[in-house]
């Protein structure tokens, strides 16, 4: 429904009066409150414009004086303001600002001056009229650029956002930064300017001159790291350190891991699904999230998860013991079918005693529900558990085994040239670590079956 003018004035001056979107519907009877909302919130936009086109010259937004881009770009990239909001606020585009950004980082701000022809008209004038002479516009300049080169160093060497406030850099990281500007601009001048005494940035060189207490330990943490093929973050790198009887804090690992650029690659992809409607009658959810089991073969869970390379799909079915995060029994191949899941429930069977009837959970995937996975569990006596449709939660445990695996050994890697079977032998690599070697902090950094071992379980 359309609203004239005269229409929304009425609305927002009764707004200002009663400071109510619901009392001003109530009495008009018009509009929505999304409508009301929305006419509010382009008042406010347009006011703030009006507001910055009175800082400028008239007629000349196109052509902003250099003291409103550095404003801009100074809330945008140091006070942290979004760039979508300043945007709306000031009526210059994203693009504009992004622009103004690369002009900065490239030449200072002198690049933000422009040509004479793109200067706003008045602008010199302007400066005529506030006395400023040529010796104090070299000397605003020439902050502006020493302030640009500031950035830019704590940008390339430091690897710090754009947004990163100066003044919160610790000394040794401003002495860094000193060095590398020291060809260009006086000791004294880039001292005043990051805020830190000639003794601190004596202090802070002595230091930096010292041989690295932590090169021995940086060079076994690098080891360890690649031993473990980058799938190792700093709890569990440090866990291993402590089996070696090296004592460092965890604050150390992660920053000498931070400093080599020692980081796991984590990747999101979408999930495989089963689900092909309702074919047969769901069962109870009988885990219902409680993931707890105090012996092995009490609680299992199962799900089927997709691999895709160049050489084709794979697909995994595993059985996860609730009890330790163990993986039980696992079948790969090129079809998520009935044969996937029931050769994995085959193999289970024969691996655990006669005695074990676990409570097996899936989702509520068509291969859970085909008579031969349902014969087989009566045969074995073993108690079926589904999941909520579409309620990955109810599963959570098995869906973050998948998670930790890809993370560890599929994303961030390329697979070209790799072969069906050489993928299918790399899963099955991957698992027989991950049961036995590869530790985890909920079993006090002890792989599954050192865990089972350690209790006399096998």
């Amino acid at each position: 429904m359309a609203f004239t003018k005269q229409e929304k004035e009425t609305a927002l001056k009764l707004y200002d009066e009663l400071q109510s979107v619901g009392k001003v519907i109530n009495k008009l009877g018009y509009p929505s409150r999304q409508n009301m909302y929305t006419w509010i919130k382009n008042r406010n936009i347009e006011a703030k414009r009006k507001q910055y086109d009175c800082t400028d010259s008239p007629g000349h937004r196109r052509h902003p004086r250099l003291e409103t881009k550095m404003e801009i770009l100074h809330r945008c990239f140091e006070e942290g303001e979004s760039i979508k909001s300043v945007s709306e606020e000031t009526g210059y585009s994203r693009g504009s600002i992004y622009k103004w950004r690369r002009e900065y980082l490239v030449g200072g701000a002198g690049a933000l001056m422009s040509k004479k022809k793109h200067l706003p008209r008045g602008t010199l004038k302007s400066a005529f009229d506030n006395n400023e002479t040529n010796s104090e516009m070299a000397a605003r300049i020439q902050e502006l650029e020493l302030e640009n080169d500031i950035l830019k160093q704590t940008i390339e060497i430091l690897k710090k956002d754009q947004g990163i406030d100066i003044m919160k850099l610790k000394n040794r990281e401003k002495t860094m930064i000193i060095d590398a500007l020291r060809n260009k601009y006086s000791l004294s001048l880039l001292l005043k300017k990051l805020n830190i005494s000639k003794s601190s940035y004596c202090y802070q060189h002595k230091v930096m001159a010292l041989p690295c207490k932590y090169k021995e330990l940086r060079a076994k943490i690098i080891e360890l790291f690649n031993k473990n093929e980058g799938r190792y973050g700093y709890r569990r790198i440090h866990a291993l350190l402590r089996k070696e009887n090296v004592i460092v804090s965890e604050k150390t690992v992660r920053r000498i891991m931070k400093e080599n650029n020692l980081i796991v690659k984590v990747r999101k992809a979408r999930k495989y699904s089963s689900y092909k409607g309702e074919i047969s009658e769901p069962v109870e959810n009988v885990i219902n999230r409680n993931f707890h089991s105090d012996k092995p073969n009490e609680k299992v869970l199962t799900d089927i998860t997709e691999f895709s390379i160049q050489a084709g799909k794979i697909y995994l079915s595993p059985i996860v013991d609730c009890f330790d995060g163990m993986v039980v029994s696992w079948t790969a191949g090129t079809n998520p079918n009935a044969e996937l899941v029931n050769n994995m429930l085959d193999d289970y069977h024969a691996k655990i005693g006669a005695g074990d009837k676990p409570i097996i959970h899936s989702d509520r995937g068509c291969h859970y529900r085909w008579p031969g996975w349902i014969e087989r569990m009566e045969e074995y006596g073993y108690t079926r558990s589904m999941s909520k449709k579409g309620c990955s939660p109810d599963n959570s445990a098995c869906e973050g085994f998948f998670g930790r695996m890809k993370n560890e050994m599929f994303y961030g890697r390329s697979f070209v040239g790799v072969s069906i079977e050489q993928f299918i032998e790399i899963i099955n690599n991957y698992i027989n670590w991950y049961n036995n070697i590869r530790i985890k902090e909920s079993l006090g950094y002890m792989s599954p079956m050192e865990y089972r071992q350690s209790l006399g379980l096998v």
